[in-house]
């Protein structure tokens, strides 16, 4: 790996470990705690996933990607990828906004320092990204199981 690309995730460690670390302080210093309610845990984790998949995927972010990354056919033929393009820095925030899991993690971060800073607009989001999470979840599961149906059926004809 070269030296820019380590020093560029070793800076966005130290960025994200400074962040959780700094809210950390704060929580001691106020002598309170984080406390997540079980359907809060739903909502930030079905919020999570949709954002995460908006950021990395969807072309209504393509222009906040489009400095680090670039859209490319599929290997296997069935649509687009997105990929991390330049190097150094580029690359590596390529790398970043270009996994849903990975800029997942800064999502969630900042939606969990969001419900305990500014809980009333924090809900706001979880509430409309928890819902389209849940609807994307259910389409996904429905155009799978659809292919499945037809395939199963093409099959047995």
């Amino acid at each position: 790996m070269p030296v820019s690309e380590r020093t560029t995730k070793l800076a966005l460690a130290g960025a994200f470990l400074g962040g959780l670390g700094g809210f950390s302080a704060l929580l001691v210093r106020r002598d309170e705690q984080v406390q997540i309610a079980p359907l809060d845990l739903v909502m930030l984790g079905l919020a999570t996933y949709r954002s995460g998949r908006l950021i990395a995927f969807e072309r209504v972010a393509a222009p906040l990607r489009e400095p680090v990354t670039e859209t490319v056919p599929d290997g296997s033929g069935a649509g687009e990828a997105v990929v991390a393009t330049g190097e150094g820095w580029r690359w590596t925030f390529g790398e970043l906004v270009s996994c849903p899991v990975c800029v997942g993690t800064w999502v969630a971060a900042g939606l969990v320092y969001g419900l305990h800073l500014a809980p009333r607009p924090t809900r706001a989001y979880l509430a409309v990204m928890s819902a389209t999470g849940l609807a994307q979840l259910l389409s996904e599961t429905t155009e799978a199981l659809t292919w499945s149906s037809r395939s199963a059926r093409k099959h047995a004809a």
